[in-house]
């Protein structure tokens, strides 16, 4: 089990990262055929990214929804996850060619991605009595504490640098 660590807690960073949530959807689960290789694409992909962490990956969190999984991954720059997809080397070109020969438009199975870039000074983010979790294992890992108590002081320290009490 991880460790959880009790009172408030935050994520802080100084450089640009990229929120990546990808997942999928099942439409016939009766087609076991069309999504059950596309579910099990994901875990060589994420296997080579937890061991190769040059390749900009940062951290991800996984979850299932009613329909299929989902997950959350924090990357280093839309330019290491856009090499990442397209490099011929890496796990995932392959599995993308395979479901689109496979799946195509058939309906079957549904894929979906969203990316945000974001800046250093444009999130905040609080965890409560949680082991470290989300963008702060991802990150620098802090007390939410002074400056960082409350979400409006968090993001206005990071816009301006100085804690919303001390204007």
């Amino acid at each position: 089990m991880s460790k959880i660590f009790n009172g408030r807690y935050t994520a802080q960073t100084d450089e640009p990262f990229v929120v990546f949530l990808i997942g999928m959807r099942v439409n016939k689960w009766w087609r076991f055929d069309k999504w059950i290789p596309v579910s099990a694409a994901m875990g060589p992909m994420l296997q080579s990214l937890f061991t190769n962490p040059e390749k900009g990956f940062l951290h991800a969190e996984f979850y299932w929804n009613l329909s299929g999984p989902v997950l959350i991954q924090y990357w280093r720059s839309f330019e290491d996850l856009e090499k990442f997809a397209r490099n011929p080397s890496d796990p995932h070109l392959g599995p993308w060619k395979k479901f689109n020969q496979a799946v195509g438009a058939d309906g079957s199975v549904g894929i979906w991605h969203e990316t945000y870039i974001v800046h250093p000074n444009q999130f905040e983010c609080v965890y409560g009595n949680m082991p470290r979790f989300g963008l702060a294992a991802a990150m620098e890992h802090v007390q939410a504490v002074g400056r960082r108590e409350t979400a409006r002081k968090r993001l206005e320290s990071n816009r301006t640098g100085t804690p919303v009490s001390e204007k």
